[in-house]
């Protein structure tokens, strides 16, 4: 029988590890870009601030958002609970206290990186050592995904992995959006409109997705094609309508799954027939912020049927080793 709390684990450490790469290739990016930026330019260090949610906790100790400050509170600092070192942590426990439904060499990977971070942590605040603390960091959650994807049984404790991931993912998706498109639109500074591609490509990048976008969408980075391929593509595992279709089909492997459905078919009605060109002419904050309140939806549902039900604990199972177990 698989416990309530077991799932609950496994969703977070799922969001947690998903929350350090993204984190990691955000700052990546941002590096690059200003260095492909006019000195004199606005573009700074700030909107990876307002990309957290939570510019309040960055002010109350810094007076300034500039490079050793925002590295600071992304990478190590105490008082944001989703920095990149808060977030290891709490992934490692969250594993190592369900490590028995997990392959051995995951914790391995995710403790070694635990251990990594701790020690080279103040890598980050140097543009020496940046690069190469950022890189492992990243190379070492594609190493733990790619060992879940390969070593674990896809089984109902599996799809709580699958969510954690995509809500997360989706959730990433609309603060980049929030933050780094709508900074582009065209009420932003004239001065930096010879850069638009740059930018653009930048917004891609954080996501991972400048070169499938060149894939598939076959023309060169413009703003309402991006915006349509980071909300509406199928296929990109970034794109907000595919990480809500992976969940609705990780759902329909899963009982008791009517109100977390509810939730998730009006988040997915909202992407599926957004306009984007109105979007991008009317209100991108607005819509991004109902976006993300449909999302908060989706997980309180998840949580208060998954987490807190009292009927979850009978009707959620993962087998013993060799016995195949069915939804």
């Amino acid at each position: 029988m698989l416990l309530s709390s077991v799932a609950e684990r496994v969703f977070w450490f799922a969001r947690y590890v998903e929350r350090i790469e993204n984190t990691a290739r955000m700052i990546l990016v941002n590096n690059n870009l200003l260095l492909d930026m006019p000195r004199n330019s606005t573009l700074g260090w700030e909107p990876l601030v307002s990309i957290t949610g939570i510019p309040e906790k960055f002010y109350k100790n810094h007076k300034d958002a500039n490079e050793r400050n925002v590295m600071s509170f992304l990478v190590m600092d105490a008082g944001n609970p989703s920095c990149m070192l808060c977030s290891i942590r709490h992934a490692r426990e969250n594993l190592r206290t369900s490590r028995a439904i997990f392959p051995r060499s995951v914790w391995e990977t995710l403790n070694d990186l635990f251990n990594y971070a701790k020690e080279n942590k103040s890598a980050v605040l140097t543009r020496r050592g940046r690069y190469a603390f950022l890189s492992h960091v990243i190379d070492s959650c594609h190493l733990i995904s790619g060992k879940l994807s390969a070593s674990m049984s896809h089984d109902q404790i599996y799809e709580f992995v699958r969510m954690g991931r995509n809500i997360e993912r989706a959730d990433m998706t609309t603060r980049v959006i929030d933050v780094r498109a709508d900074n582009l639109l065209p009420k932003h500074d004239e001065e930096l409109k010879p850069f638009d591609d740059i930018q653009w490509k930048s917004v891609l990048d954080s996501l991972a997705g400048y070169q499938m976008y060149r894939r598939y969408v076959h023309v060169r980075v413009r703003g309402v094609e991006v915006l349509r391929y980071l909300l509406q593509d199928s296929h990109f595992p970034r794109a907000i309508h595919h990480c809500l279709g992976q969940i609705e089909q990780c759902l329909r492997n899963l009982p008791l799954n009517e109100a977390p459905q509810y939730a998730l078919v009006k988040a997915q009605r909202m992407v599926r027939n957004a306009k984007v060109e109105n979007i991008v002419h009317d209100n991108l904050n607005d819509f991004i912020n109902k976006l993300q309140l449909a999302f908060i939806d989706i997980n309180a549902e998840l949580t208060s049927t998954y987490f807190e039900g009292k009927e979850v604990s009978a009707a959620l199972y993962y087998g013993e080793p060799g016995i195949r177990t069915t939804a």
